[in-house]
C-alpha cells in the first residue's frame, strides 16, 4: 500500500512537470492570442512597470545630477584656486621683472655718476595726501646722506633731501608747490640758456623752467640738465625736455614747460647724489 502511494505521487509530480512545460511552450507562442488572464497579467505588468519606472529613473537621475553638481563645484573651486595663484604670481612675477630692470638702470646710471658719491635707496613711504610732494627713503645719516643733497631716478632728476634721520629721509620732489623749492638749471646747446627749475604745472604734469632771457633761443625737445652753479647739485642730472615756451607777462623773460625724465607718479629706487668733486662751478 505504501508503494502505491510512493508512485502515485511520482506520477503526479510528472504530471505536474509535463503539464508546467505544456503552459510554457503554449505561452512561448507568437501567433496566439493571449488568454484573459494572461493579458491581464500583462497589462498589469506594463501599467506598473510604467508608474514605477520612470519616477524611480528620476529619481536615480536627480541623484547622479546632484553628485555631478557637486563634483562640478569642487572641480570649479580648484580651478579657481589655481587660477588665483596663477594671477598672483604672474602678478609678482611682473613685479619682479620691473624691479630688476629698475635695479639694472640704476646700476648702470651709479656708473655714469662716477665723479659722484651715490647711494642706493628704497621708497619705503608715500602719502597718498602728499603725492606730489614728498617721499621717504630707507636711507639716512648712518648712510651718508645729507640735507639738500640731489635724488635722481634711473632717468632723471626727482628732487632733493629735505630732512635726514639715522636710517631715513624725507626727499621733497621737484614737482612740490615750494617756494624755495628751486633748483638751478640749464638747457644744452651751443649758446647754454640758464635759469631756475620752480613750480609745477599740475594740468600739464610739467616743471616750470622760469627766468629764461628774453632773447634767448629755446626749442620743443632741448634737453634741460642741472647746472651746477651752487656748489651743492652736481651738474648735468637731466631733468626733463621742453614741451613749450611763452613769454612772461612782462615780456622780460621766458617761461618754459618741462617734461620731466622720471615718471613722478611711480618712484620705487632711487639714488641719493652727494657732489664730491671740487669745481669751481656749483649748484
Amino acid at each position: 500500500m505504501p508503494q502505491f502511494f510512493q508512485n502515485k505521487r511520482l506520477m503526479i509530480v510528472l504530471a505536474a512537470i509535463i503539464l508546467l512545460v505544456a503552459l510554457l511552450g503554449y505561452s512561448l507562442r507568437n501567433n496566439r492570442n493571449l488568454s484573459i488572464p494572461e493579458q491581464f497579467i500583462k497589462d498589469t505588468v506594463s501599467l506598473t512597470e510604467k508608474v514605477f519606472n520612470k519616477p524611480a529613473q528620476y529619481i536615480a537621475g536627480l541623484f547622479n545630477n546632484i553628485s555631478d553638481l557637486k563634483d562640478t563645484y569642487k572641480e570649479n573651486q580648484i580651478l579657481k584656486s589655481k587660477l588665483d595663484k596663477y594671477v598672483e604670481l604672474s602678478v609678482r612675477e611682473k613685479e619682479l621683472e620691473k624691479e630688476n630692470k629698475e635695479l639694472k638702470d640704476l646700476i648702470g646710471y651709479t656708473k655714469d655718476l662716477s665723479d659722484y658719491e651715490s647711494i642706493q635707496a628704497t621708497v619705503t613711504i608715500r602719502d597718498p595726501d602728499k603725492w606730489q610732494q614728498i617721499i621717504t627713503i630707507d636711507k639716512g645719516s648712518t648712510n651718508g646722506v645729507e640735507k639738500e643733497m640731489a635724488v635722481v631716478t634711473a632717468k632723471g632728476l626727482i628732487g632733493k633731501v629735505k630732512n635726514v634721520s639715522k636710517f631715513s629721509s624725507t626727499v621733497q620732489l621737484l614737482s612740490a608747490s615750494d617756494r624755495t623749492n628751486r633748483i638751478s638749471a640749464k638747457i644744452q646747446q651751443k649758446n647754454t640758456v640758464f635759469g631756475l627749475i620752480e613750480g609745477y604745472d599740475v594740468e600739464k604734469q610739467t616743471l616750470l623752467f622760469k627766468r629764461i632771457p628774453s632773447n634767448a633761443k629755446v626749442k620743443k625737445g632741448q634737453t634741460v640738465v642741472t647746472s651746477g652753479l651752487g656748489g651743492v647739485f652736481p651738474k648735468t642730472l637731466v631733468i626733463g625736455k621742453v614741451e613749450e615756451v611763452e613769454p612772461d607777462e612782462h615780456g622780460l623773460t621766458q617761461t618754459a614747460y618741462i617734461k620731466p625724465q622720471a615718471d613722478f607718479n611711480d618712484i620705487n629706487h632711487v639714488i641719493v647724489v652727494k657732489r664730491t668733486i671740487d669745481v669751481q662751478e656749483g649748484e
